[in-house]
């Protein structure tokens, strides 16, 4: 099978190289906005089956314009799409839009217990399948210095929740409850069960 990773997040793929598997990645460009009244777990299902499904059109409308052997292809291809949000009291914690959002969020994490979800899409030709993963992440009360400085630091900015547990952020993480690396960005032992999964129905 050929694995294409829809998504340009570098954690995701280091995970992946980390764990063996050899991939190419195709990026897919979304509108990740939450939907009025979408849980949590709906919403990061959602993203990642849109993403597996808009990288597999791709190869499809690429099959149909080549032809022939990029058709046959086609059958070898199997997509994966990820989406992982922070969620507190209920509340979606996506990527911060600057540092006072990252550090608005950081203040509602301090001290407390939240989880960690990711959606995870296998698509083939043949049909798609999912999970949705779950992880409590503690974090240690932090002070109005302790987030500054860690906001600062800019490394949040492009990560849920505002923060990275695989960096300077570790420190603050005394303890985690379920996978590491779903905190990171991708559950891999939930990506093995998929794409084994997918195998199977080939």
């Amino acid at each position: 099978m050929r694995l294409v990773l829809a998504s340009a997040s570098p954690r995701r793929a280091d995970l992946l190289r980390a764990a063996g598997y050899v991939f190419d990645t195709l990026a897919v460009d979304l509108d990740e906005r939450v939907l009025p009244g979408e849980a949590p777990p709906a919403y990061v299902a959602r993203l990642a089956g849109e993403k597996s499904a808009a990288a597999m059109q791709r190869f499809m409308e690429r099959a149909q314009t080549c032809g022939g052997p990029e058709r046959a292809a086609l059958h070898d291809v199997v997509v994966l799409g990820a989406d992982t949000t922070v969620v507190v009291d209920g509340e979606i914690l996506g990527k911060p839009h600057d540092d006072h959002e990252g550090a608005v969020m950081l203040s509602k994490l301090s001290g407390r217990a939240h989880e960690v979800l990711t959606g995870v899409s296998v698509r083939t030709s043949a049909g798609e399948w999912q999970q949705v993963d779950s992880t409590s992440v503690y974090m240690s009360a932090l002070s109005p210095a302790d987030i500054a400085w860690y906001v600062a630091s800019g490394e949040g900015r492009d990560k849920a929740g505002g923060y990275a547990v695989q960096g300077l952020a570790s420190r603050f993480i005394p303890r985690i409850d379920g996978s590491y690396s779903n905190v990171v960005g991708l559950p891999v032992a939930t990506v093995e069960a998929l794409l084994r999964e997918a195998a199977s129905a080939r």
